[in-house]
């Protein structure tokens, strides 16, 4: 995204903020279609994949005041989908006829409920690694190694030179690789893939 469209979209995310229906509108016709394809191939099932979509921009638009308009909205949805469906394998992961259902409409692709039990749990657990690193560090690394942005595309976006975001970078993967090498936290140590 270009410094422009960064702008553009937190001028947007400043107006569904302030609770402006037409920013909240262009939010989710821009983002309905891809969603709603991921939340399919997770769940299998056209009419929950479109609950979940449903739920999730009524949570939205509830939690609206709650928006950082500095942060990827995008990020933040996706984030907030994954958190649902893996709440729904919650709900239903004692209904065999529908586990059932799920594995017989399966593809290689297909994150079983367990796999995605713990793929929640790895997710809080880096959400807790990063806490401790200070903010600008943080943003820093979600950027470049969550969300795979390049260091001149983070560079432009918080206005810092390349070498900083080095810099920050380098700090950051040691203090989240000392998180990790606590015995409490060894099990998780797949997560170090992003580090390299």
């Amino acid at each position: 995204m270009t410094l422009t469209g960064a702008t553009a979209e937190s001028e947007r995310l400043a107006r569904l903020k302030a609770g402006d229906q037409s920013a909240f509108e262009w939010f989710y016709h821009q983002y309905k279609y891809p969603l709603a394809a991921n939340l399919l191939k997770l769940v299998k099932s056209e009419e929950v994949a479109e609950d979940i979509l449903h739920d999730l921009f009524l949570k939205i638009w509830e939690g609206r005041e709650h928006i950082d308009i500095n942060r990827s909205f995008k990020a933040y949805l996706y984030r907030i989908a994954t958190n649902m469906v893996t709440d729904f394998y919650r709900k239903v992961s004692r209904n065999k006829a529908y586990q059932q259902f799920l594995e017989k409409n399966s593809s290689n692709s297909y994150l079983h409920i367990d796999e995605l039990i713990d793929q929640k749990q790895k997710q809080e657990l880096m959400e807790k690694a990063l806490n401790e690193l200070s903010p600008q560090c943080q943003l820093v690394f979600k950027l470049c190694k969550l969300e795979g942005r390049s260091y001149e595309e983070v560079s432009q976006m918080l206005q810092i030179s390349p070498n900083t975001i080095s810099n920050h970078l380098v700090k950051a993967s040691k203090k989240v690789k000392a998180f990790f090498a606590n015995p409490i936290n060894a099990s998780y140590l797949v997560l170090l893939f992003l580090l390299d």
